[in-house]
């Protein structure tokens, strides 16, 4: 981050190159400041300084509101979790009798069982509703524990920031749809491609951008993504390697995405998974589609054209 201050300021007065610090390393020998100083202004000098990619300002506000919902998310996730050790410390098990203990009627009954320490069968009755109405009687016995005013503090503390969080997220979101409606054309190409949903492609967007210019190829961008298998050969013979090192968060949303499009039916890359997931393993085949995916992107993007599955271009 320490870069951004400098680049934010002087963006607009001239053309900055932003290098990446491991591929302008001078040879081993006396290391100082301005020895470091002349070097990289050799490079710079001698065209051997190669970009990186930074995206423009409101793409970049994007990418903060994107990266900072998931982390929002990721810490509801981890007080939803605390709340759940809490009412198993307290010998309540909710979770084994409700599969969603945060959904409508989950959260009822916590809210009462906050506010006064437990839940009666009337109670029970009132505040469950559809398919958990013939649970009632199992619920109202899963709700009788050892709920201690202390631990109803901690419940409380983490059912607070619960509420918080998704109000904060709600906004978080509104000003993602707002920075989108300039791009509501690339987002309405990603939205074709299986598995895609509107906040996994405002996070495509937001980490890679809407012009192709700076990626000479679908599969610099894979490689950029760290989703491109590592070229190691010796003696004339290649080998197998690890993904190259990318962007971590292109690489999560990216998983997610080829995960979601494993349990599609009928489509062209959720075949292709289960037929790489028979021979090479379900991790290995998540990062295949992945990597297939990006380079999609790359063609949607790039031609400002949708994702035409391959059963109906042969029709």
């Amino acid at each position: 981050i320490y870069w951004k201050p400098v680049f934010n300021i002087l963006e607009d007065y001239f053309d900055i190159t932003l290098a990446n610090a491991q591929r302008i390393k001078n040879v081993p020998g006396r290391k100082t400041d301005v020895a470091d100083a002349e070097w990289i202004a050799k490079l710079l000098r001698y065209g051997l300084i190669e970009k990186s990619f930074v995206p423009p300002s409101d793409i970049r506000e994007l990418r903060d509101l994107t990266r900072l919902r998931k982390k929002m998310i990721g810490n509801m996730t981890a007080e939803k979790n605390r709340i759940q050790k809490t009412l198993e410390c307290s010998n309540i098990k909710l979770g084994s009798i409700i599969s969603d203990v945060f959904g409508v009627s989950g959260r009822k009954l916590l809210t009462r069982l906050v506010e006064q320490g437990y839940v009666n069968s009337h109670e029970v009755e009132e505040n469950i509703h559809g398919s958990m109405m013939p649970k009632a009687s199992q619920i109202t016995e899963s709700l009788f524990g050892t709920l201690n005013p202390h631990q109803i503090f901690l419940i409380r503390q983490s059912w607070n920031h619960i509420l918080f969080l998704e109000e904060s997220i709600q906004q978080i979101e509104e000003k993602i749809d707002d920075l989108l409606s300039t791009y509501q054309e690339q987002v309405e190409l990603l939205l074709t491609i299986p598995g895609v949903k509107k906040h996994a492609a405002a996070s495509i967007i937001a980490e890679v951008g809407v012009e192709m210019r700076q990626f000479p190829s679908a599969q610099h961008l894979a490689s950029w993504a760290g989703l491109s298998p590592g070229n190691h050969e010796s003696a004339g013979k290649k080998k197998n390697s690890r993904t190259t090192k990318g962007n971590p968060h292109i690489q999560s949303m990216l998983c997610e995405v080829a995960w979601a499009i494993s349990r599609t039916r009928h489509t062209w890359l959720s075949g292709k998974y289960w037929s790489l997931a028979a021979r090479r393993g379900k991790k290995k085949a998540l990062i295949a589609i992945a990597h297939k995916v990006i380079k999609i992107i790359y063609h949607i993007l790039d031609q400002r054209s949708g994702f035409i599955e391959y059963s109906k271009v042969l029709s």
